[in-house]
C-alpha cells in the first residue's frame, strides 16, 4: 500500500522545490534547476507512482509569468485527472514576504494583505522554502494564479 501524502510545488524561481507531508509534517525534498516545463511531467510521474497524492499545494505568484502559468495549467490537470483537490497561497508564505523581483529594479512586496510593487536600487535575493509543517489554513481552494501583469506593466 502506497503512503498518503500531499504534495507541494514552488515553482516561481530556480530552483524548483516539491514537498512531500506525510500527516502535515516534510518527509521528503525534491530539487531540480531544470525548468518547470520540462521536469515537472516526470517528477510527478515519479511522485505519483510511488504516493497516493492526497491533496496538490503550490505558491500561486506573484513572480515569473511563465512559470505561475505552467505550474496551474499542470497542476490543474493533475487535480482534474486524478481528482485530487488543488489549493493555493502566494509566494510571500515561502519567502518570510520578502521582495520578489518582478522585472528590471521592481520587485513585488507585500503590505498588510496587498500585494505591490516598489522599486529597489539593487536586486533582492529571493530564497523560497519549504515548510516543516503545512498549515492548511494559509492556503485557499481559489487556486488560480496571481499574475500581477497590471503591477509591472
Amino acid at each position: 500500500m502506497r503512503k498518503e501524502v500531499d504534495v507541494l510545488c514552488i515553482t516561481l524561481t530556480s530552483p524548483i522545490k516539491i514537498g512531500i507531508y506525510e500527516n502535515k509534517k516534510l518527509v521528503k525534498t525534491v530539487v531540480s534547476k531544470e525548468k518547470s516545463s520540462d521536469v515537472l511531467p516526470l517528477l510527478f510521474k515519479d511522485i505519483l507512482q510511488e504516493y497516493d497524492v492526497k491533496k496538490l499545494f503550490y505558491a500561486n505568484g506573484p513572480g515569473s509569468f511563465m512559470a505561475i502559468k505552467i505550474a496551474y495549467v499542470f497542476l490543474k490537470s493533475i487535480s482534474v485527472l486524478k481528482n485530487i483537490p488543488l489549493f493555493a497561497t502566494d509566494a510571500f508564505y515561502f519567502n518570510e514576504n520578502q521582495p520578489i523581483k518582478a522585472i528590471g529594479k521592481l520587485h513585488f512586496v507585500k503590505v498588510a494583505s496587498e500585494i505591490k510593487t516598489q522599486k529597489f536600487e539593487s536586486a533582492q535575493e529571493v530564497n523560497f522554502r519549504l515548510p516543516e509543517m503545512l498549515d492548511f489554513n494559509e492556503f485557499s481552494t481559489k487556486a488560480t494564479p496571481l499574475y500581477m501583469i497590471g503591477a509591472v506593466g
